[in-house]
């Protein structure tokens, strides 16, 4: 068998970013949530590198003609899944901040108006220098 077959290289990169999914995860350059999806894929790789007729065992219990097709299919659809999951995160997440920023500005009004009263409250209470004088 030879070792740089395109089975012991799928294992190999899937082996490889198991190992960097790891890592960034560990040094806090990644969220467990977005680990798991890369850990699941590189899984997968390594998965299908080491046991290559598995793909073929799926194909033909699905009825699939060719079963490496089956390969690019189910990663099309999880790229899709995945950039639609991306899309709704990044859509909450400017929701978020938009309502933030209002609320920022409401806040910040408040202020401005508390700090205008207090200005007012202190300019009535301080005594005027005229009518000190002797």
């Amino acid at each position: 068998m030879n070792l740089w077959s395109p089975h012991w290289t799928s294992a190999a990169i899937g082996s490889a970013l198991c190992v960097a999914i790891l890592y960034l995860v560990r040094r806090d350059r990644m969220q467990v949530r977005y680990a798991l999806w890369w850990l699941t894929v590189a899984w997968a790789a390594l998965v299908i590198g080491i046991f290559p007729r598995l793909v073929d065992i799926v194909g033909r219990a699905l009825n699939i003609h060719y079963p490496p097709i089956l390969v690019l299919l189910t990663a099309m659809a999880l790229l899709f899944i995945k950039s639609l999951t991306q899309d709704i995160d990044r859509c909450r997440r400017e929701q978020d901040m938009r309502r933030l920023a209002q609320r920022l500005a409401m806040l910040e009004a408040r202020l401005e108006h508390m700090e205008h009263l207090a200005g007012k409250c202190h300019s009535s209470k301080t005594p005027n220098a005229a009518d000190h004088e002797p």
